[in-house]
């Protein structure tokens, strides 16, 4: 009897030891799991902090430009044609505005560049020798034209002396910047060492100011003054791409999902159409570009290098992510449901319209935008559409010829001149990444007060 209980006593404690020693392996593997989850949290985070930081760390100079405030005197001899035509009794219209434009055009004749030498050759100190062209070269190409603009629009200026903000050159800005190597030897220096020692003395004596760069919001992209560079034209046509995507892409793409989930039968079809659906959501981008190229441009005529054409392409890349998206929130919903609805004596499409769809919309709202936001990145198929041409223009409409920040990205990236659009590249990723996140924000927060509501 003694022995029996002595092996009982045996094997239970060999029991409880074995469960001891189960329980710390299970312990430990969930430690060992909470830890690699937390370290690979820890990960992503750190790697997309760097992301940010790079991107930061290089863009933000780019919203800070050299700006020189110089007295430009409208000289008349310089400027030397006849005034601006007056209406007369009896004028036409047409008479008119065709003698305005005649003499605008003279004014466009004049030697505005020689007005803007006068203006840096009379700021520099005393006694300093400046030639023409070094003169030139510390004032950005287009501030000419922004002096012609203001004399059309006030001929008044004529023989007056008026203060004015001009812009510095890409290669000023590069100088004052640092962003190019002081110590290299005047052959490899973008600007001539009298322009650079002006440049200079500018700044010590406040003539040259850093200001914030309003312009690159408000100015279209130029290759002629790229220090005026700016993303209007591509921040617009981005706009009229998301509008089109919008219009077009989520109420086909829910609808389609409805129809696939809650009405099509269940056959091989449906089978097929769907085993389709998932296998465009992996397409690569630049096929959607080969699509478009040969649809929309060469077939339907449509224009190249359009809104309408780069909304179409981003609508067909993003009808599959919706779709997947809106079925998997109409499966989240519970079947008690749907059967509660039809029990109670509500058709079909009274249980999915008026029960399934307000539970299931804040995740479809939330996989719309996001789809949205993921196609306003697209660069690949943009690029095959011709939308890397050159505009400096901001479209009117979606048809008429536009850029996009994407692809704008990509142009400034690969710019001759990296030292100045370098910065103004991160400058317009950061701009990318403000609109996409904001996106996203809209998306979050639309969420959470629809989900108070239900």
């Amino acid at each position: 009897m003694a022995d029996t209980t002595t092996s009982t006593d045996a094997a239970a404690r060999a029991r409880r030891e074995t469960i001891r020693k189960g329980l710390g392996r299970r312990h430990l593997t969930e430690k060992l799991f909470r830890g690699f989850g937390i370290g690979a949290i820890l990960i992503a985070l750190g790697l997309v902090g760097t992301l940010f930081w790079m991107v930061i760390s290089k863009g933000y100079p780019a919203f800070t430009q050299a700006n020189a405030t110089l007295e430009v005197y409208f000289d008349p001899e310089i400027l030397s044609f006849d005034p601006a035509p007056v209406r007369g009794a009896g004028q036409s219209d047409a008479d008119y505005r065709a003698a305005h434009l005649g003499w605008q055009r003279a004014v466009t004749m004049a030697n505005w560049n020689r007005i803007v030498e006068n203006a840096v050759v009379n700021a520099a100190p005393q006694g300093f020798e400046i030639g023409s062209r070094e003169a030139l070269a510390l004032i950005d190409a287009g501030e000419r034209h922004r002096l012609r603009d203001m004399f059309v629009a006030n001929p008044n200026l004529l023989g007056q002396r008026v203060s004015v903000d001009m812009l510095a050159s890409a290669n000023t800005d590069n100088w004052l910047k640092g962003t190019i190597d002081r110590n290299l030897p005047d052959a490899r220096q973008q600007l001539a060492a009298s322009t650079r020692q002006l440049a200079d003395m500018m700044l010590e004596n406040g003539t040259i100011e850093f200001r914030f760069a309003w312009h690159i919001f408000t100015n279209v992209d130029s290759r002629a003054a790229p220090a005026a560079a700016g993303l209007a034209g591509a921040f617009v046509g981005s706009l009229y791409m998301m509008l089109v995507v919008i219009v077009l892409a989520v109420p086909i793409g829910v609808a389609s999902a409805i129809y696939l989930e809650e009405f099509a039968p269940k056959n091989r079809l449906t089978d097929l159409i769907e085993v389709n659906i998932n296998n465009l959501a992996a397409v690569p981008s630049i096929v959607f570009g080969l699509l478009g190229a040969a649809v929309f441009i060469r077939y339907f005529g449509l224009p190249l290098s359009a809104p309408i054409v780069g909304g179409l392409v981003l609508t067909l890349m993003t009808l599959p992510t919706i779709i997947i998206a809106t079925r998997s929130s109409l499966r989240a919903v519970p079947p008690s449901l749907r059967q509660a609805a039809l029990g109670l004596g509500a058709s079909k499409t009274q249980m999915v319209f008026h029960h399934v769809l307000p539970i299931t919309f804040p995740g479809i709202l939330t996989a719309t935008i996001i789809g949205v936001a993921q196609a306003l990145g697209e660069t690949a198929p943009l690029l095959l559409i011709g939308m890397n041409a050159f505009v400096a223009a901001i479209p009117a409409t979606p048809f008429d010829q536009s850029s996009a920040l994407p692809v704008q990205i990509y142009l400034w990236q690969g710019n001759e001149n990296r030292n100045f659009f370098e910065a103004r590249t991160s400058a317009a990723i950061m701009v990318l990444l403000g609109l996409m996140i904001t996106l996203n924000a809209i998306a979050v927060i639309l969420r959470q007060r629809l989900e108070r509501r239900k």
